[in-house]
């Protein structure tokens, strides 16, 4: 538990930097009293109106008294509710119409960079189109036009011109509100002029199909702009599929599959055929692989392809970032409770909001505890886990904030080996059959804190410095497979443990600024990541010749008695760390409303230290490596109208070898680039969006496990993966939303260093693979809250290890939802696997690690928000 008590000492140094924020607020108002001369109670402010300094001002004073108090109220309670939106095209931009029951009370405008903003004050939306109105490039200028619901009973309109903010004239009648919008034009000085800033007052609703992304360049692009394949799943289609992991949320997005998972305790992603350790979390590196919880994520980024060019050592097959929720502005309190099959509970909260009355002091607190789940036959051991999330804002300026994030994590689990191979498929055995023994566990505790802090020197220039520490102690205790004869069954296997420290510390700073050249715009990106990461394994299994066996068709557990640790010999001692030093530099360089072109560049130098030692190795070693590599990107977008994306782009890879040899010393790292060209394309004004993308990747200097080795890698050469994919997202009619993929991946080992391996195709990696996933809520009418959701998820024959020795046979997986939203809650039961298949979910590349996929499983959700 020290991980929790570092826990608390941060939650100390938390509450420190909250108070002191807290003091200057009301040293603030004590210095003004002492200076005045007056109270704390005379600066409240005053029920009298404020003095005319114009003639104006004052015949509207003498003309219209304030209301009584009685008045006032009943003002205030009368709210007025808009049932119809509609929006026209005019010769100079649009109209806007707003339509309700009674005359609407004249709505304040604001600008925000290219955004105007109208607030009406005592009034909700009543529209059969749903809570949220928006219509896509509604006219040439004209970005978006989005009407939605605010507390307090408020409604915001937001026009968003492309080039600038719209100008608009606001006309009233009975019961009708009207907007007449026209463009704004660019100039010179617009940039100069309005500051942009952003603040996060409540949770944006993406809907299916979210516009913008920062995982690709570092900075807010529009998905549309970059020459990658980058999918967004947002949390909209988190929650209706009540997607409780990774491998749930990834599963929606084409090429991306689940890799080995080490005892059913860890995660690794296959992307586009490559397997990876490494994750990004709000655009961290997270190598810990530890089973993330989505209660508190906003929503997870693919990108496509290599991104060494700005987060440094990664595979080429892609990255997945896992943004999480924010601290808001609005209050928000929100309850969740699931309950499911196999004894699943999960209550959960998420609260934000402001701290002060200032609103320079937000917050954002998620957390949950969740007990069992599991349809592995374990008896009476289940997963149980901890998780919480609490974050703080210090709005410390107009132009300077800073972010706090917390972050613990205890999850206890059985360790699970899953099923084996038999002959050339998986042995027909139930799927939910125990192979290793029923005390096998897995014991994780995880702690992340950091920081997140921005200062804006002008409206185009912004420095940006993020620092996040990541502390992992895990525990394993579990029952290691050797051998299967298949002529009788038996399954040989060895008793063994892991216990493994982590401690990782990564610091970035960038720098982000927008100029001209001419008649060419520039977003400069240039920054500086330090990251170290330090581990210490120690690994232990029994001797070889007393060995614990099991019959996989007619299992006895508790044979041979499971050794204490202290009599378990020491197999290996691994001592590593790793300093990566990266610059990087990048343009996103816009020639013409039609070109755009992105150019970038990375320099690492990565250190590896490591000591080996334990009777693997014989004797003990050590070893030191460092590598230089340099890797870029280059991409160009042609827009032939504004809704169309033609794009093509080169990127590489680096990865030094963590990996060792039989002799102990590192690999050479593996080297990795990709073409690419694609299409997107936006339909249906905006509301729906699609990708077709092409690529080829070649990996060389592949490490993979020795199977006679344990502990040893040994390089096979080049592997190389080949493919089109095709995503689907987005809404096709009002409450019908739409998220789709399909992937075809030729991924084949090329070349072979010492194996017959080459020829092969790669585990774990289907020629085929499709999903859909589609839901639909009535919109009005007694039913309106009601909804609908299918899904179909289609995997291909996959080959289970490198050897191909055995084939995971495919599978098409159906799921389905009912819901009922109302108000401020929602219910809902989801129905996963709902034919009840038997399929197999990863494989561990190893004939004796083979896992399957969960059986029929229903998921009760409740939720309410105050």
């Amino acid at each position: 538990m020290h991980q929790l008590q570092r826990l608390f000492w941060l939650t100390g140094v938390f509450s420190v930097a909250l108070a002191a924020a807290a003091q200057a607020d009301s040293l603030e108002v004590s210095a003004v009293s002492e200076t005045e001369g007056i109270s704390v109670e005379e600066l409240e402010p005053s029920a009298d109106p404020a003095p005319a300094t114009t003639v104006e001002e004052w015949m509207s004073q003498m003309e219209a008294p304030a209301p009584p108090p009685e008045a006032a109220t009943d003002l205030a309670q009368a709210l007025t509710e808009i049932t119809a939106i509609r929006v026209s095209e005019t010769a100079n931009g649009l109209e806007l119409v707003l339509e309700a029951a009674a005359p609407l009370a004249e709505p304040q405008t604001s600008v925000v960079g290219n955004a105007l903003t109208a607030e009406i004050p005592n009034a909700v939306l009543n529209l059969p189109e749903g809570e949220v109105f928006e219509q896509f490039a509604p006219a040439e200028g004209l970005a978006l036009v989005r009407v939605t619901e605010l507390p307090d009973n408020r409604v915001q309109i937001s026009i968003t011109g492309t080039e600038a903010p719209p100008q608009t004239q606001i006309s009233a009648d009975a019961g009708t509100l009207v907007l007449s919008v026209v463009p704004g034009v660019a100039t010179a000085t617009n940039a100069d002029d309005e500051a942009i800033q952003v603040v996060v007052t409540g949770e944006e609703d993406e809907g299916y199909n979210p516009s913008n992304a920062s995982t690709a360049t570092r900075t807010d692009t529009p998905l549309r702009d970059i020459p990658q394949s980058i999918q967004v799943v947002p949390r909209q289609v988190i929650e209706d599929q009540q997607a409780r992991s990774l491998q749930d949320v990834t599963r929606n997005v084409s090429g991306v599959f689940q890799g080995s998972s080490f005892g059913n305790s860890l995660n690794t992603s296959i992307i586009r055929g490559f397997q990876t350790d490494v994750f990004l979390r709000d655009g961290f590196r997270d190598p810990t692989r530890i089973l993330r919880e989505t209660a508190d994520l906003e929503r997870i980024e693919v990108l496509k392809g290599p991104a060494s060019v700005l987060y440094g050592t990664l595979e080429p097959g892609g990255i997945i970032n896992l943004v999480t929720k924010q601290p808001l502005e609005d209050p928000l309190y929100s309850v969740d409770l699931t309950v499911g099959s196999f004894g699943f509970v999960e209550p959960s909260i998420d609260l934000g909001g402001s701290l002060n009355e200032s609103g320079t002091l937000l917050y954002r607190l998620n957390a949950l505890y969740e007990n069992g789940g599991n349809f592995r036959d374990f008896d009476d051991q289940e997963v149980e886990r901890l998780f919480i999330a609490p974050s703080l804002t210090w709005q410390i300026s107009d132009n300077t904030d800073i972010t706090f994030n917390f972050d613990y994590f205890d999850d206890e689990r059985p360790y699970d080996r899953g099923i084996v191979a038999f002959g050339n498929g998986v042995a027909d055995i139930p799927s939910d059959r125990i192979l290793g023994e029923l005390d096998d566990v897995a014991k994780t505790e995880s702690l992340e804190a950091g920081y997140l802090l921005e200062h804006r020197f002008s409206d185009s220039w912004r420095l940006r410095n993020n620092f996040r520490f990541n502390s992992l102690d895990r525990f394993d205790i579990f029952t290691d497979p050797q051998s299967l004869d298949e002529s009788t069954g038996i399954l040989t296997r060895r008793f063994g443990d892991l216990e493994r420290t982590d401690e990782i510390y990564s610091l970035q700073t960038n720098v982000v600024g927008e100029f001209s050249t001419g008649s060419v715009e520039h977003t400069l990106l240039f920054g500086i990541d330090l990251f170290r990461e330090t581990l210490d394994l120690d690994n232990r299994f029994s001797e070889n010749g007393v060995p614990s066996s099991i019959n996989i068709f007619d299992p006895e557990y508790g044979i041979v008695p499971r050794p204490e640790r202290n009599e378990l010999p020491l197999n290996l001692i691994l001592d590593s760390q790793t300093n990566t030093l990266g610059i990087y530099l990048q343009d996103q360089i816009e020639l013409s409303e039609q070109w755009q072109l992105l150019v970038g560049g990375r320099f690492d130098i990565v250190d590896q230290e490591s000591f080996l030692d334990g009777s693997f190795f014989g004797e003990s070693s050590s070893s030191q490596q460092q590598e230089e590599a340099f890797s870029p990107r280059l991409g160009i977008v042609y827009q032939p109208i504004e809704l169309l994306s033609l794009y093509a782009s080169f990127t590489q890879s680096f990865v030094p070898n963590s990996s060792v040899d039989e002799d102990g010393n590192l690999l050479d790292p593996e080297r990795g680039n990709q073409y690419e060209v694609g299409i997107k394309g936006d339909f249906l004004d905006g509301n729906l969006s699609a990708t077709l993308a092409a690529f080829n990747i070649n990996k060389t200097n592949i490490a993979i496990a020795d199977p006679d080795l344990p502990g040893v890698s040994r390089p096979i050469g080049e592997q190389r993966s080949r493919g089109i994919e095709i995503d689907l997202r987005g809404e096709i009619l009002p409450g019908w939303n739409i998220f789709a993929s399909y992937a075809y991946t030729d991924a084949e080992i090329t070349e072979d260093d010492g194996s017959e391996d080459e020829g092969n195709r790669l585990f774990g990696v289907p020629e085929h693979a499709a999903s859909l996933w589609t839901t639909y809520e009535i919109q009005a009418g007694d039913l309106q809250g009601l909804g609908f959701g299918a899904g179909v998820f289609f995997v291909g024959e996959r080959q289970g290890d490198t050897a191909n020795s055995f084939q995971v046979p495919s599978y098409t997986r159906v799921d389905a939802s009912i819901s009922y939203r109302r108000d401020n809650w929602r219910a809902g039961i989801n129905f996963q696997n709902l034919f009840d298949i038997a399929y197999i979910e990863s494989i561990e590349n190893d004939r004796l690690e083979v896992y399957p996929g969960a059986p029929f499983t229903v998921l009760a959700n409740f939720s309410i928000e105050f």
